[in-house]
């Protein structure tokens, strides 16, 4: 009872283009639904890669010159954009829309011919106009429907013929066909006298749904993915040389100096030269302007908000923000779940059932009433099981949740992960830069020896590190002496070794002095430590402590915040930390945190993600870098204030800003697309189960009520469109 319309199986119409245009470098034979926005045959995802072979798309780059493709110009600008060659195959809007073109005609010119089909053909034993040769008229109206707009559905049964998965689109072809070839028997018996019932009309009608909601899907599947689309449209077509020319943007170079005017959109990643109010919420989701100084980060496609800027342009192409968070949603859209290969494998198992409920009722209905009657039923059958409720189910959600999460900052690389977010119960995090600003500030500088300047030995121990201690460090230090710095090594988990005109050194923490038993001042240690600051000693080669740096990092302001929303929902937070215990106390203390682990080497957080999962699931958050291997170990991996390092390849999703509540609106917006993939699942196998039994008139005989297939065609259209409604209702709500 439901014309669930399906996105019809396009894959076969777009065979020959696809190889033309073929994603990133994933390949189809480990990732068949390839594209999101494909979705023609999303019963069956593993076919999804074919979607590119439309009609009349023998040539992709006319396709920024198609009607109402005005945007497609932007994404095809982009495509040249020194080489982001995927970014507008990543969008297959344009070949929604092309192949969205082609189904209209095809819907046109059924509608057009149904008109004269209803006035001639015999409707409840009812014919409006009767003349001679009418039945001739209702063959050819009526072979031309079949043959011209009943194309998606040959093609797609084509392929899924070829694919050896039979589903929705060979119902289909096999309810119609059915329906065509008895029409034309009956016609043909009609005018040697034998009278017969034919479904001219009925199958003109069928087809005619069955496009309409083709169409509504297709909508559907395209506002799905539309945050991506905007994504491709931010980028200015130009840009402006210091000296005044304007060149495409194909033509910039990494060390070019460009200037943006206000209120003008920055046409490439590159450093600010002077200071400006830039705008960066459409692509990071961080709502509030940034306030940019000299050698400041500046993204393409954001805002300059206050006054006109140069800058130097130090990234391009494949190696832009914008591409990179390209990239991570086409490989996420292109995983399969475990949820959505359950979906395929039910949806492959109707087809069969399908079919042999749908002979069954033919031949049942044909001995017990009339071959007529029976081949409606059949039909209906056919039409009423095709399981694209089910195979839309996931995703229609999946394309949803990349789609939005992107726009806000929330970059999902490894989705299937996601699915197991019910059973987390742990929320292991570092310290610094997820729970602290990680900007640490020297508060005191205590020096045990006249003879030495320990700041500047350690700045120049520290020189070329990237940790927030050695930077602030440095810091601190200016103006720097000229120091012979020699042999620098790190000792991991503990500090930095070298010589320093000659003199070797070691900048070591607390642990180390307490485990090598050193001579220190513990009172004044301790006056320290009772303030929860981080402590960097500095010892010569004979162990001496010569002094010690103390440094404070202050919690972020929303930092309890996260916790209190963590507890809430019932997730342990803990804390992790290469820091000393009493620090580590301090700051746990402050937020909240129930448990934490101090004075830890950067190996450790893994084998305690390890402990963790005995007891249940782990969300780890880190940086990415230090922290990979507890991210690529723990059941889910979330990568905080990656900035434009988008393409972590151990974590699981990367948030581009620093602020921990996107922690909680990624873990929220994952259980909302967990609840609306089990409700679409449980709504399309709940639909087929009820629907075919009915369809094949399991009560007629008690209650006289049957399914005709026009009916089986609306109520299919309606099961889609439900759980389009459904996976669009996925919102993401900033807390």
């Amino acid at each position: 009872m439901s014309n669930k319309t399906h996105l019809s199986n396009y894959e076969e119409m777009m065979s020959e283009h696809h190889h033309n245009h073929e994603m990133v470098d994933m390949k189809h034979e480990n990732h068949e639904m390839h594209n999101m926005h494909n979705m023609d045959n999303m019963h069956d995802m593993d076919n999804m890669h074919n979607m590119h072979n439309m009609d009349n798309m023998h040539d992709m780059h006319d396709m920024h010159d198609m009607d109402n493709m005005h945007d497609m110009d932007n994404m095809h600008d982009m495509d040249n954009m020194h080489d982001m060659d995927n970014m507008h195959d990543m969008m297959n809007h344009g070949g929604h829309m092309m192949h969205m073109g082609d189904m209209s005609k095809k819907l046109k010119v059924a509608i057009i011919l149904m008109i004269p089909l209803l006035l001639i053909s015999p409707i409840a034993g009812f014919t409006i106009l009767k003349f001679p040769g009418s039945e001739i008229l209702q063959l050819i109206l009526g072979t031309i429907i079949f043959f011209y707009s009943g194309t998606p559905f040959f093609r797609g049964a084509k392929g899924e013929l070829k694919s050896r998965k039979p589903a929705m689109m060979m119902l289909i072809t096999m309810g119609i066909s059915v329906a065509y070839a008895y029409s034309v028997y009956a016609t043909i018996m009609s005018l040697y006298g034998h009278m017969g019932m034919n479904f001219w009309f009925e199958l003109a009608t069928l087809i005619v749904i069955m496009l309409i909601g083709h169409l509504i899907e297709m909508k559907a599947i395209m506002g799905a993915g539309d945050a991506l689309k905007d994504l491709a449209s931010l980028v200015p077509k130009k840009a402006h040389l210091k000296s005044g020319k304007d060149v495409e943007l194909s033509e910039l170079k990494v060390g070019d100096l460009l200037l943006v005017k206000e209120n003008e959109k920055i046409p490439a990643d590159g450093l600010i030269l002077s200071e400006a109010l830039v705008d960066e919420s459409m692509i990071t989701g961080e709502s509030r302007a940034v306030n940019k100084k000299p050698n400041d980060l500046v993204y393409g496609g954001s805002l300059n908000q206050n006054q006109p800027f140069e800058m130097k342009v130090t990234t391009l192409g494949k190696d832009s923000f914008l591409n990179q968070v390209a990239e991570l949603v086409k490989k996420a859209q292109a995983q399969k779940s475990n949820l959505e290969n359950m979906a395929d494998r039910v949806a492959g198992y109707l087809f069969y059932a399908a079919l042999i409920v749908g002979i069954f009722s033919l031949i049942f209905w044909t001995i017990s009433s009339n071959f007529s009657f029976a081949l409606l039923l059949a039909v209906s059958v056919f039409v009423i099981a095709c399981p694209h409720a089910l195979g839309l189910a996931v995703p229609l959600v999946v394309s949803r949740l990349t789609s939005i999460s992107a726009k806000n900052g929330l970059l999902i690389q490894n989705r299937t992960s996601l699915e197991k977010i019910n059973t987390i119960k742990y929320a292991l995090m570092d310290k610094t830069g997820t729970l602290t600003d990680g900007k640490f500030i020297v508060r005191d500088v205590i020096d045990f020896t006249d003879e030495t300047d320990i700041l500047q030995i350690m700045a120049a121990l520290e020189g070329s590190s990237t940790h927030p201690i050695a930077q602030s460090i440095v810091s601190a230090a200016k103006p720097l002496k000229n120091l012979k710095v020699e042999a620098v090594e790190n000792i991991p988990g503990v500090g930095i070794k070298g010589q320093v005109n000659q003199n070797f050194y070691q900048i070591v923490n607390y642990k180390y002095l307490r485990e090598n038993q050193l001579s220190y001042d513990e009172q004044k240690i301790a006056q320290y430590l009772d303030l929860g600051l981080t402590l960097s000693f500095l010892i010569n080669e004979q162990q001496d402590v010569l002094g010690f740096i103390a440094l404070g990092d202050s919690p972020k302001a929303d930092a309890k915040a996260f916790i209190n929303g963590l507890l809430a929902q019932g997730i342990t937070p803990v804390m992790l930390t290469g820091d000393n215990k009493e620090t580590a106390q301090k700051i746990a203390s402050a937020l909240n945190i129930p448990e934490f682990r101090a004075e830890l080497k950067p190996e450790d957080k893994a084998e305690i993600v390890k402990e963790y999962q005995k007891k249940a699931g782990v969300l780890f958050i880190g940086d990415g870098v230090n922290d990979a291997p507890a991210l690529a170990t723990a059941t889910i991996g979330f990568a905080i204030g990656a900035g434009t390092s988008v393409a972590i390849s151990t974590a699981d999703v990367v948030l581009v800003n620093s602020n921990p509540s996107d922690v909680l609106d990624m873990i929220n917006i994952s259980k909302r697309m967990l609840r609306k993939m089990k409700q679409n699942l449980w709504f399309g196998a709940g639909y087929n189960i009820i629907a075919i039994p009915v369809a094949a008139g399991i009560l007629y005989p008690f209650t006289g009520f049957y399914i005709d297939p026009l009916i089986a065609a609306v109520l299919m259209s309606i099961s889609t469109v439900i759980v389009s409604i459904n996976a669009m209702g996925l919102r993401y709500d900033k807390k």
